[in-house]
């Protein structure tokens, strides 16, 4: 009776992520949001069965997909199905939500390096590469117009300083991967979190964001990278420096991470309305110069420990 339980549920978790996959590819308006969905089946059946189980659900997900859909949907089983798996079985351990966060991006990580080797390797099919010169070749024909207007020097500064920025993101692209798998992996929680309680499924709670501190080390690991920045002074292009440079960003964005969450314990502390931190936070992604304060914040917050300063005073 148990595995007739467990067929019975795996087909019908099959049939709702079939629906899904199907609306997804075929209807890309609604697909846009019908695909951040897809993890919700693998999700409640990774909670209620063993680590078995789950794979054979997720190999018989890849091969529906490739009968209803194509090969172009498996990228999507795999980010999707894996994430949700894992999710799952983390979820029927009783970690809490930031561990579950933290895995899931690693997992949803590995996925898109993964399948960005694949389409390289095997495709010849380079998507960053491609992009970069689509952009390029639509700023030289803009270029080329503000010439014929007579505008040879603009034309010349806005060609210079495009391709300065389409080089370092070009340079940045492992900094965008992490910061991709950090938005899919929100999403997915965000989505499918609410849904899967309404099915009897028990999420320990995580901390309230206000309360997150990054370890005090995070500090240290950013000021070595910049210092090695300096004194080695790797040559534009070189690994070394593709390195030194992705490290640089990703421990920055992590300070505005620490920054954001110092802003919303001071706001509570001195009891403003979370929505006015919110509405900050909001505000100074549209103004770059605010970020640069946020993580200075950030920083401060960590190498003076000033939550920790303020409770003594207390």
């Amino acid at each position: 009776m148990k595995n007739v339980r467990k067929l019975t549920e795996g087909a019908m978790l099959l049939a709702v992520f079939t629906v899904l996959l199907l609306l997804t590819i075929y209807i890309p308006v609604a697909g846009v949001v019908v695909n951040l969905f897809l993890a919700i089946p693998f999700i409640l059946f990774a909670t209620k069965n063993e680590g078995k189980s789950t794979i054979v659900f997720l190999i018989a997900s890849i091969l529906l997909s490739t009968i209803v859909g194509s090969l172009i949907s498996i990228p999507l089983v795999l980010i999707y199905g894996i994430t949700g798996a894992v999710i799952g079985y983390l979820i029927r351990k009783g970690k809490d939500r930031n561990i579950i966060f933290i895995v899931s991006t690693l997992v949803v990580l590995v996925n898109i390096i993964g399948g960005y080797a694949v389409s390289v390797a095997f495709f010849n099919i380079n998507f960053i590469n491609d992009m970069i010169h689509i952009m390029r070749e639509s700023l030289n024909s803009s270029a080329e117009m503000l010439k014929n207007f007579g505008q040879e020097k603009e034309a010349t500064k806005l060609i210079k300083q495009f391709n300065e920025v389409l080089d370092l993101v070009h340079t940045l692209v492992p900094t965008i991967f992490v910061a991709i798998a950090l938005f899919i992996a929100l999403l997915i929680q965000l989505v499918s979190f609410p849904i899967i309680k309404r099915f009897g499924v028990k999420v320990e709670k995580s901390k309230s964001f206000k309360d997150i501190c990054l370890p005090k080390s995070t500090l240290w690991y950013l000021l070595i990278t910049l210092l090695a920045s300096m004194i080695v002074t790797p040559d534009k292009g070189t690994f070394l420096f593709t390195v030194l440079l992705n490290l640089t960003y990703l421990l920055l964005l992590l300070m505005i991470f620490q920054g954001y969450t110092f802003l919303f314990y001071y706001f509570d502390h001195i009891g403003i309305s979370k929505s006015i931190a919110i509405v900050l936070a909001i505000v100074s992604f549209m103004i770059p110069v605010f970020l640069y304060i946020i993580g200075i914040l950030g920083i401060i917050d960590l190498g003076f420990d000033l939550r920790k300063q303020n409770v003594k005073k207390e």
